[in-house]
């Protein structure tokens, strides 16, 4: 098999409602950007995926073409390692090896997961919020995902006035004393053009034992960079809550280097932005010989959702994260370019049992939205 040509999209899909990430203090966020590939096969099998984010943003496909035309995707540790030089020239890597899995899957008749020895167990999630809100606003959210099914919930929490927000974390507590909580500082990674407080080691040794007066915190994400190695570890040392982080890592020796200084208690790779769904999985296996957890990021779109999913469900995680923020970001605008978006269901999320990533993409939107001159 041999992969004969790219077809990249690049999608703005406008929501109903606009919201305001955490992570980009003063922004109104009015549209889901996507960067789709598809990679097509003599054989008449596509595999697909997507960069949002930033690299949502970015251009390069002669890049892509460069790195994969006339490769057998099914050697996908291969071509992997073969795309390194990527993470000097351009775009991290990892999202290209869930497109290979995809054409893997389809030509096995068989999901991602099943390759990898998972099955398609419930993953326990965690309702995982975008914005800062008020007390009263995320007391109702609470409520609603509550009542949806979900124990736990993730809260965003202000560098700049942190005490805001660990007060809301108070009421949610005092109000649902069984429900356990995360708490994500978003300090691991600096947005382009933002200007937003970074906590000295102090600071976030503040709010740790803040948050263990409030009780049930399962972690505390991204209190400090993520290559602050060293730091995280005291912090670590200092608290009784546990730290976790990792999503923007890049590659497995950052994952060795957390384990070697005992950084974190979770390790958190994102299939699609840190190391992809095969050393994902390798870092969960690291992660259970050093007795930590494994609760991976995947706050992305429909398909680098499904990535994780499947990772995931090959491994042994903690939680799953389930990104939620209605009425703005919403299962259905998160994963917009699927036939049917990935839902929860008793506050647990099944990974897509079809072949490949399992999921079914919705082209006749795809081909309205795009705007790529390549396409």
């Amino acid at each position: 098999m041999e992969i004969t040509d790219i077809n990249q999209y690049h999608l703005r899909y406008p929501l109903d409602n606009s919201w305001e990430p955490a992570w980009k203090p003063g922004y109104e966020q009015d549209e889901h950007e996507v960067l789709l590939f598809e990679l097509e096969t003599d054989q008449g099998i596509s595999g697909v995926t997507t960069a949002s984010g930033f690299a949502g943003r970015m251009e390069y496909l002669e890049l892509a073409e460069m790195f994969l035309l006339g490769k057998d995707p099914r050697n996908v540790e291969e071509i992997v390692e073969e795309l390194d030089p990527l993470n000097l020239w351009g775009p991290r890597p990892w999202h290209f090896e869930a497109a290979l899995w995809d054409i893997k899957g389809k030509e096995a008749g068989k999901p991602v997961y099943e390759l990898l020895g998972g099955d398609d167990e419930p993953l326990p999630a965690y309702a995982s919020t975008g914005e800062r809100q008020s007390a009263e606003d995320r007391l109702e959210y609470v409520a609603n995902r509550v009542e949806e099914g979900f124990e736990a919930v993730k809260l965003r929490i202000d560098s700049n006035n942190p005490e805001v927000d660990l007060e809301v974390a108070r009421q949610v507590r005092q109000e649902y004393p069984n429900l356990t909580l995360m708490v994500d500082a978003n300090q691991g990674w600096s947005v382009p053009m933002v200007e937003e407080n970074q906590w000295s080691f102090q600071e976030a040794l503040s709010v740790a034992r803040d948050l263990e007066e409030i009780g049930g915190v399962a972690w505390l994400e991204e209190p400090l960079d993520r290559r602050n190695y060293a730091g995280l570890a005291r912090l670590r040392e200092k608290t009784d809550v546990p730290i976790a982080g990792g999503e923007f890592n890049n590659g497995m020796f950052h994952f060795r280097e957390f384990i070697k200084q005992g950084s974190l208690d979770i390790l958190q790779p994102d299939a699609v932005l840190a190391t992809g769904i095969l050393n994902g999985k390798k870092v969960a296996g690291m992660a259970e010989t050093h007795g930590l957890e494994f609760a991976p990021h995947t706050w992305n779109d429909g398909l680098g959702f499904a990535a994780n999913l499947h990772m995931l469900a090959c491994t042994n995680p903690s939680w799953c994260e389930y990104p939620i923020e209605p009425p703005g970001w919403t299962p259905e605008s998160r994963d917009f370019l699927l036939e049917e978006p990935i839902v929860a269901e008793n506050g647990a999320v099944k990974p897509p049992s079809g072949p490949g990533l399992g999921v079914e993409l919705d082209w006749d939107l795809i081909h309205d939205l795009d705007q790529s001159s390549s396409a």
